[in-house]
């Protein structure tokens, strides 16, 4: 799953279980049924589940296009340069 897919995912879960939640209180409510608000909201949870956990072919439209190990030598990763610290600047003054 790409970056792009990984974001419609977190969007789709978090609809999806908003939707469930409002479905499964107001018929919870209407019906004075604490069981019957649960089930909708556990069929909720795994049917969000179901379409958003596994690696769907659709949620990889944008693969990311990695360098090749030879490709990679010849670009060599920047080393991190040493700051002086002031600390060590004034214990050198004294």
């Amino acid at each position: 799953m790409d970056w792009q897919g990984q974001k419609v995912v977190e969007l789709w879960m978090q609809v999806m279980l908003l939707v469930f939640a409002v479905v499964a209180f107001v018929t919870g409510y209407i019906t004075a049924s604490f069981r019957t608000m649960m089930l909708i909201y556990a069929g909720g949870v795994v049917f969000t589940s179901l379409v958003t956990v596994p690696n769907w072919p659709f949620f990889n439209r944008h693969p990311l296009k990695w360098l090749d190990p030879s490709e990679a030598e010849k670009h060599p990763k920047p080393q991190p340069q040493a700051v002086a610290s002031k600390d060590k600047k004034k214990s050198s003054k004294k």
